[in-house]
C-alpha cells in the first residue's frame, strides 16, 4: 500500500488525541439517517467506481440521472471499455472534465486485458489503473471488498478540520497525510465501507462548507473541538489559489444547409478530443470586419456579414476564457481540416459539446 495508506494503519493515535466512540457514534448515525441511493443498494464495485467518479465536482442530485442512464447504456466493465468514444463522450456530456471518462475507458480496457473484466479486490492493483487515485481506491476497496482502508475526500477533510480544531491548510499533502492518519484510527475494523461513507455523508449533509454546520444535527457535536472552540465555522482553511491565466477566445457559430460547423479539439490537453463550435483561442476579434477576414483566411466562402454574440466567460482550474462570439451564414461548401458539419439531430444525438461552450450552445437549438 502507498506511504498515505500505510501510515494511516501503522501509527496509533496517542489517547489525547482520539475522540472517543467516533465510530460507534457516527455508524448509529449513518444507519438512521443515510440516503437511499443506487449505488449504496446494489455496491458493485463498477457502480461504487462509476458513481464516486461522477460524484467529483458534481452534487448528487445533479450526478443521479447520468449515473441511471450510464449504467443502463453500459452495464459492466466490458461494456465501457467496448464503448465507441463519441457516445461515451455524449452519455458524459453536462458533467464536464471528460478527461475523467476517458480515463475510465482506458481504466477499464486494462480491466478487461488483465483481470478479466472484474474490478480486482485489492488496493495497490485499484492505484494502478489509470484515473483511480487514493480516494476512489480506497471507496471501491472499503466499500465494495470490505478492504480496511481510507477514503478522504473534501467533505471527510472537512469534518476532520472542524473535529480537531485543526488550522492546517488541508491542501497540504502533509496535512492530509495526519488527518487520514487520525480517520483511519478510528475506523471501525467490521465496518471500513459504512465508516466511510458516513463520514461523506456527514460532510455532505450537516457538517456543510461554507461555513454553515448545522451543529445541533451533528452527532460528533460533543466531540467536536472546533465547535468548543467556536472556530468550526472558519475551518477547514485552504492555500489561497494560484491566480488563472486569462485567455481571449473567439468563437464561430456558423451555419450552412448541412448544419453547424464544429471543430474538433486537440487528442491531448484541454477538452481533449471534444468537438465545439469553431473556435479561435488566443484571439479577440471585436468588429464584424475583423470576423468576417478571419473566416477568409480560413477557406469558408460566402459567409454573411458576422452578427455579434453576447461576451461569455468560463473557469478552468488554471485558465479564464473570456469569449467573444459572432454568427454568420454560410453556402454549403466543404468543412476546413479538422472540422465537420452538423445538423441539430446529429449535436442532440452524437456530438457532445463542452459546457464551457453553454452561453453559444442555446443558440444552436442544443
Amino acid at each position: 500500500m502507498r506511504e498515505t495508506a500505510r501510515k494511516a494503519h501503522g501509527e496509533p493515535l496517542a489517547a489525547a488525541e482520539c475522540l472517543p466512540g467516533l465510530g460507534e457514534k457516527l455508524l448509529s448515525w449513518f444507519e438512521q439517517n443515510k440516503r437511499v441511493l443506487p449505488f449504496r443498494t446494489d455496491p458493485t464495485p463498477y457502480h461504487v467506481w462509476v458513481s464516486e467518479i461522477m460524484l467529483q465536482q458534481t452534487r448528487v442530485s445533479a450526478a443521479l440521472p447520468y449515473y441511471e442512464r450510464f449504467i443502463r447504456t453500459l452495464p459492466d466493465v466490458p461494456a465501457l471499455a467496448a464503448c465507441p468514444p463519441e457516445q461515451l463522450n455524449k452519455l458524459w456530456e453536462g458533467l464536464g472534465y471528460y478527461s475523467r471518462v476517458r480515463n475510465m475507458q482506458k481504466a477499464a480496457k486494462v480491466v478487461c486485458e488483465e483481470y478479466g473484466g472484474a474490478l480486482p479486490a485489492d488496493y495497490e492493483a485499484l492505484l494502478a489503473l489509470p484515473g483511480i487515485g487514493e480516494y476512489t481506491a480506497g471507496a471501491i476497496g472499503s466499500i465494495s471488498f470490505g478492504l480496511r482502508v481510507p477514503a478522504v475526500d473534501g467533505n471527510v477533510l472537512r469534518v476532520f478540520a472542524r473535529l480537531y480544531d485543526d488550522e492546517g491548510y488541508i491542501t497540504d499533502p502533509k496535512v492530509k497525510q495526519e488527518f487520514t492518519r487520525r480517520v483511519m484510527a478510528h475506523q471501525p475494523p467490521g465496518a471500513p465501507g459504512d465508516y466511510n461513507q458516513a463520514l461523506m455523508e456527514l460532510g455532505a449533509l450537516v457538517c456543510l462548507p461554507g461555513g454553515e454546520p448545522l451543529c445541533g444535527e451533528c452527532p460528533l457535536a460533543a466531540l467536536c473541538r472546533g465547535r468548543a472552540s467556536g472556530r468550526a465555522r472558519e475551518l477547514p482553511r485552504k492555500a489561497p489559489p494560484k491566480a488563472r491565466r486569462v485567455q481571449p477566445v473567439t468563437v464561430f457559430l456558423l451555419r450552412s444547409p448541412e448544419g453547424w460547423l464544429l471543430q474538433r479539439r486537440p487528442a491531448e490537453g484541454l477538452l481533449a478530443g471534444l468537438y465545439q463550435p469553431f473556435a479561435l483561442e488566443g484571439q479577440r476579434l471585436e468588429s464584424a470586419g475583423e470576423a468576417a477576414a478571419a473566416l477568409a483566411r480560413l477557406g469558408l466562402e460566402g459567409a454573411s456579414l458576422p452578427q455579434p454574440l453576447p461576451a461569455a466567460k468560463h473557469l478552468f482550474s488554471h485558465i479564464e476564457w473570456q469569449m467573444t462570439g459572432w454568427k454568420a451564414e454560410l453556402p454549403a461548401q466543404r468543412a476546413p481540416e479538422g472540422c465537420l458539419w452538423a445538423d441539430e439531430e446529429a449535436l442532440r444525438q452524437q456530438y457532445a459539446l463542452p459546457g464551457a461552450f453553454k452561453a453559444y450552445k442555446k443558440r444552436m437549438g442544443i
